[in-house]
């Protein structure tokens, strides 16, 4: 049977890519799998020039799934904001639904945040990510529960929300080409934050960001202590750079862990010549390890694993500090890349 495709498909869902042989499989399975009709989706990957098996992988799923368009583009400069404003120029969809390689979208993604799209309940709509680990262990799995805790990641509501609302930004969302266009696409300067700097461009033209936990994605952590601390001082890092062009957008859940690294290396300093200030880091630091252990009781129960206890204060202990140290990193070195 000869496959007809639309002369313009409705949705282009696009992706950022390098070196994804681990995941592009599944991933392009999953959008195989997508109840929006195939005809009308198109799937362009900005891949930056991957150097493992990631465009072979591709390319094989290509000639045996003809039933979905997908497209590969060049992404030379290897920043995810480059390629995603590479894919958006190349789409031909009215809507865009912006994919990660390390993401596996509900078999319903598409169609739900479409009809939310359409709905008008928000100018961008996604939903919660369901995380995973990136690997077997205790350690990987503690850090893909802290990744989604309140404890961890605070009011950021697309990793746990229960209800659908208005949030400040949300990951894989869905939203119109022309209004991406009208807010000048991604910011190609962030090498991360770009999703939260798009969302704020479009609440600053008034419009709204939906979070819907019916549509729902499963997402891989990072799988080590040592790749989640680097990976969060990065968010550190740029979050500053982000807010010096966009101070408004900043939330309180950004400013703890800078303030709290701030306030430890102080009363640390304080303390070599006042004894007081060893008495008060010695009431910081057990509030907030008896908050972190409370946490991980409570997870370590519900999931039957006692490995949790320790493993996920460790995991949330490496993002705030990375996070804080990165902030202030920036701060002294506003010209570093954050590495």
């Amino acid at each position: 049977m000869r496959i007809q495709f639309v002369t313009s498909p409705e949705v282009s869902i696009i992706i950022p890519c390098l070196n994804e042989e681990k995941n592009i499989q599944k991933l392009l399975d999953a959008l195989l799998r997508q109840t929006y009709p195939l005809n009308q989706l198109e799937v362009i990957i900005s891949d930056g020039n991957s150097s493992d098996q990631t465009r072979e992988i591709i390319a094989d799923f290509q000639s045996t799934h003809k039933e979905l368009k997908i497209k590969v583009i060049d992404n030379p400069v290897r920043r995810i904001p480059v390629g995603l404003n590479m894919a958006i120029k190349e789409a031909q969809g009215r809507i865009i639904t912006r994919m990660d390689a390390h993401a596996i979208p509900a078999n319903d993604y598409v169609e739900r945040c479409v009809d939310a799209l359409k709905n008008g309940l928000g100018q961008n709509v996604g939903g919660v990510i369901d995380i995973k680990p990136g690997e077997k262990g205790w350690i990987a799995k503690s850090i893909s529960i802290a990744t989604a805790h309140p404890v961890g990641v605070g009011d950021a509501k697309y990793r746990w929300a229960k209800k659908a609302g208005e949030v400040d930004t949300v990951a894989f969302g869905t939203f119109y080409k022309s209004k991406a266009e009208e807010i000048g696409l991604f910011n190609e300067e962030l090498l991360i934050n770009e999703d939260y700097e798009f969302n704020a461009k479009i609440r600053a033209t008034g419009g709204k960001i939906w979070v819907d936990p019916s549509i729902r994605a499963i997402y891989y952590s990072r799988a080590t202590l040592r790749g989640l601390a680097r990976q969060y001082f990065y968010y550190g890092f740029w979050k500053l750079r982000m807010l010096r062009k966009n101070p408004d957008t900043l939330r309180w859940r950004q400013a703890i862990p800078p303030l709290f690294v701030l306030g430890i290396l102080m009363l640390l300093l304080l303390s070599l010549f006042w004894p007081l200030a060893r008495l008060i880091l010695a009431v910081c630091l057990g509030f907030y390890l008896l908050v972190l252990l409370a946490a991980s009781t409570r997870e370590s129960i519900l999931k039957h694993d006692v490995m949790l206890f320790p493993g996920i204060p460790l995991a949330i202990m490496a993002m705030h500090l990375s996070w804080g140290c990165g902030f202030w990193w920036c701060l002294l070195n506003p010209e570093n890349q954050g590495k």
